[in-house]
């Protein structure tokens, strides 16, 4: 292996983007933006058609991609290495659990070489071979009754950009409503299969959110159309045969803060319409089995009240938040009587034991909690009897599958760690059986009793215990000298799971620790884990990371300069805020599709996702103090006069979410700004959007690239 020296260095040949000063006043303050211009005034245009950018930000990213290409280009071979790696852990024919329902049994599957899943179904009692990997269920085909009912790659074939992203059967299993994005801006179209044919009708629904649900009799399917600002907002009923413009809305939210999903209660015998932003929402029912039913809410929506809706029998299960339950409790009420004045405790709330999911089926209510950053499962009888579901690792990563039957005493969850492959289970609440139905494969082999994964635990500067989970090599020294990649998040109340990923072996294979920050702002330690990492205490987030990274130091994982954090979306903010918190802790930084004009964006009302985002970071046109507090953080309006590590950005040109500009106007500013360290290299995906590219083995050659990058700014470029 080469010694452990990067060659990464700033470059005289990167791209200088013009400034072109841009003044506004806000709360009696004056800003100056020297980069506003990269933010194209016909960016809803470019949503729809990349075509439409502006020639001179089109030759500005141009030239970003072009520099980043010559600046990597010494490991042109390294990133066709590590895709080839990661392409051979893939069983590239994979194929999913079927799931049953009814007289058949539904699942996707990969062809080999195929880059989008083929959604089937094959008939219920050819669903399950005992014994035998059900991985051979991609090469048994046909001749175990099997039918393509789409197929993805033939339908991505010739688009640049393709994403699958939903594909709903009607109860008959006559039709199946599926979407996709052909433009990486998340504007799905909804299209109608005859699955008898294999022909889709005519009934081709535009600008929607990509959720449909079929009415009980599959005459029609509801769907969420977007507005003009590219949010979900109104619930529409189409009715098959009819044009769009046809039909019917059956729900419009006022609140541009406010966005629409579509779901159904496991029973099915309920549509529900949720209206929701970071701590808010309201649910709505609709009856499917009643032609002429009308919309019921279950309970107004008030202020900080959040809750979700099952249904069984007579009665409503609702996990809420409500009678300061911070990490939630589980209510019962009829359905007769929904409202919170009807509401009475089935599972009271425990304070630091955060229910995240419930999962109501025929005789059984089952709930996934999480407390101190492990999960688990418990199983509970209608009778009042319960029991847990037990796992012994350390850390690990546990997940409940809802499936599309309701009167069954199964439930499916998947289970991992990061050494062991994700494994899939059915579970028999009755008799507490389990039966392992896939374990993933890893082609290319997999040992792990070779790695090592732990729980440790950083003291953040004010006092509070934050958990990292790691991986690494059983034989690796731990004397400070191994390079370390350092993950965060910390928004949203999302939580990092300590997951099996078969791309990180390229990594811990060539002598990386793999960490994993869990940082205030997500749940992992409950509810107030999330609370204590948004708006005014946004900065713990921060904080928390650099206090994982000298934990991580001190116990002699790594050393000082060795670490390369990595992060995304609003991850990517905490990239951008620890980038100047603490430059010098860093080999390298990977910022993928960040959130880094943090100011900017939420001072803008027109955005996509700026009035649902200010429950999040706060309302600075309104508010003076949100006003000071982003400024103070906000990576893009805090870059200095210093040296900073070499950074990577990613972004993508069709991002709705974190658009292309924000990445766009940081790099611009740090590269005017910094005294020293570097190179700041950028990629745009010209062709994608939020989720980069939506092939999955296109989408290595992205993680490829991330890669490369991390091994070059730690030395280690070398194949070992």
């Amino acid at each position: 292996m080469a010694s452990d020296r990067s060659t990464l260095t700033a470059r005289t040949d990167a791209p200088v983007a013009e400034a072109r000063p841009h003044s506004y006043t806000v709360h009696g303050r004056t800003l100056t933006d020297d980069y506003a211009w990269l933010k194209a005034e016909n960016w809803r245009d470019v949503l729809k058609d990349p075509a439409a950018l502006p020639a001179d930000i089109l030759a500005h990213l141009e030239a970003e991609n072009a520099y980043a290409e010559a600046a990597l280009a010494e490991v042109s071979a390294l990133r066709t290495r590590l895709v080839a790696e990661m392409r051979g852990r893939i069983r590239e024919d994979e194929s999913g659990v079927p799931e049953p329902d009814g007289p058949f049994a539904y699942y996707t599957r990969h062809r080999e070489g195929g880059q989008h899943p083929l959604i089937c179904r094959r008939p219920r009692n050819l669903m399950v071979l005992t014994g035998r990997d059900t991985e051979t269920i991609a090469e048994e085909g046909a001749e175990a009754g099997e039918t393509i009912l789409l197929d993805g790659d033939q339908e991505g074939e010739g688009r640049p950009f393709f994403e699958l992203a939903a594909a709903v059967h009607s109860d008959d299993h006559a039709r199946l409503a599926w979407s996709a994005d052909t433009k990486g801006s998340e504007l799905y179209a909804i299209w109608v299969r005859d699955l008898a044919t294999g022909q889709d009708l005519d009934d081709l629904v535009e600008a929607t959110s990509g959720e449909a649900v079929w009415s009980a009799d599959a005459s029609a399917f509801y769907y969420v159309a977007v507005d003009a600002n590219h949010r979900p907002a109104r619930v529409m009923r189409h009715l098959l045969g009819t044009p769009q413009d046809a039909d019917t809305t059956i729900y419009e939210e006022g609140d541009s803060g406010f966005f629409v999903h579509l779901g159904t209660t496991q029973s099915k015998t309920f549509l529900t319409i949720t209206a929701s932003d970071h701590e808010t929402s309201e649910v709505f029912l609709l009856d499917r089995t009643a032609p002429r039913a009308e919309l019921q809410v279950v309970e107004p929506r008030t202020p900080l009240l959040i809750y979700s809706v099952e249904h069984w029998g007579e009665h409503l299960f609702i996990l809420t938040n409500a009678d300061g339950a911070e990490d939630f409790k589980i209510v019962t009420t009829r359905r007769d009587a929904p409202g919170r004045a009807h509401w009475r405790d089935l599972i009271p709330h425990r304070a630091g034991v955060m229910i995240r999911h419930q999962h109501v089926i025929g005789g059984h209510l089952v709930r996934l909690e999480i407390e101190n950053a492990r999960p688990r499962i418990i199983v509970r009888d209608m009778q009042g009897e319960e029991h847990a579901v037990a796992f012994a690792e350390e850390a690990y990563s546990l997940g409940l599958q809802p499936g599309h039957e309701f009167e069954t005493a199964l439930i499916r969850f998947t289970y991992s760690s990061m050494t062991t492959p994700a494994e899939t289970y059915d579970y028999d609440c009755v008799t507490r059986a389990r039966q392992l139905r896939k374990r993933q494969s890893v082609p290319s082999g997999h040992d792990p009793a070779a790695y090592v994964t732990r729980r440790l635990f950083a003291t953040a500067p004010d006092g509070e215990s934050v958990p990292i989970s790691l991986l690494h090599r059983r034989d690796l020294p731990l004397d400070g000298s191994a390079p370390l990649l350092l993950y965060g998040y910390g928004s949203y109340g999302t939580l990092m799971p300590a997951a099996f990923r078969t791309n990180l072996l390229s990594l811990v294979d060539r002598g990386f620790v793999y960490a994993i920050a869990h940082v205030r702002g997500g749940t992992e330690k409950g509810w107030r884990w999330y609370l204590d990492g948004k708006r005014e205490k946004k900065p713990n987030t921060f904080t928390d990371f650099v206090a994982c990274a000298r934990a991580l130091i001190d116990a002699g994982y790594t050393g000082e300069g060795r670490i390369v954090a990595h992060g995304g979306s609003a991850g990517g903010m905490l990239m951008g805020a620890v980038a100047n918190l603490a430059p010098e802790l860093f080999a390298g930084i990977i910022a993928d599709v960040p959130f880094v004009d943090v100011l900017n964006t939420m001072l803008d009302g027109e955005l996509p996702l700026t009035p649902p985002e200010w429950p999040e970071w706060g309302n600075p046109g309104e508010s003076p103090q949100a006003f000071e507090t982003i400024l103070s953080y906000s990576p893009y309006d805090n870059v200095a006069a210093k040296a900073y590590p070499p950074i990577l950005a990613l972004g993508g040109l069709t991002d709705p979410r974190v658009t292309y500009w924000e990445p766009a106007k940081w790099v611009a500013k740090l590269r005017a700004t910094m005294t020293g360290g570097g190179p700041i290299l950028m990629r745009i995906n010209m062709e994608a959007g939020h989720g980069g590219a939506a092939g999955r083995f296109d989408r290595l050659e992205e993680v490829g690239l991330i890669y490369a990058f991390a091994l070059l700014a730690v030395g280690r470029t070398s194949n070992s």
